[in-house]
């Protein structure tokens, strides 16, 4: 279990809020996209119930641009 497990949907929803992240739109199933319109950065989530993957967590920070230590401190 690393530093990233243990986060849902909601949890990483209203962590990014505070980033400055707006939902965007639906896109294909149950995944949505997020948009920070000051640094114009875009990313997918996943919106599946339980936890989410420490990867695919990852990846979502990544495509944010958002440190794992800025969105742990948060």
């Amino acid at each position: 279990m690393g530093r990233l497990s243990g986060f849902k949907y909601r949890q990483i929803v209203k962590k990014l809020k505070k980033f400055g992240f707006i939902f965007y739109r639906q896109a294909a199933g149950s995944h949505e996209i997020w948009y920070q319109p000051i640094h114009k950065k875009y990313t997918t989530i996943p919106n599946h119930p339980g936890d989410m993957p420490e990867g695919t967590l990852a990846a979502i920070l990544k495509q944010a641009d958002v440190s794992v230590d800025d969105f742990l401190n948060v």
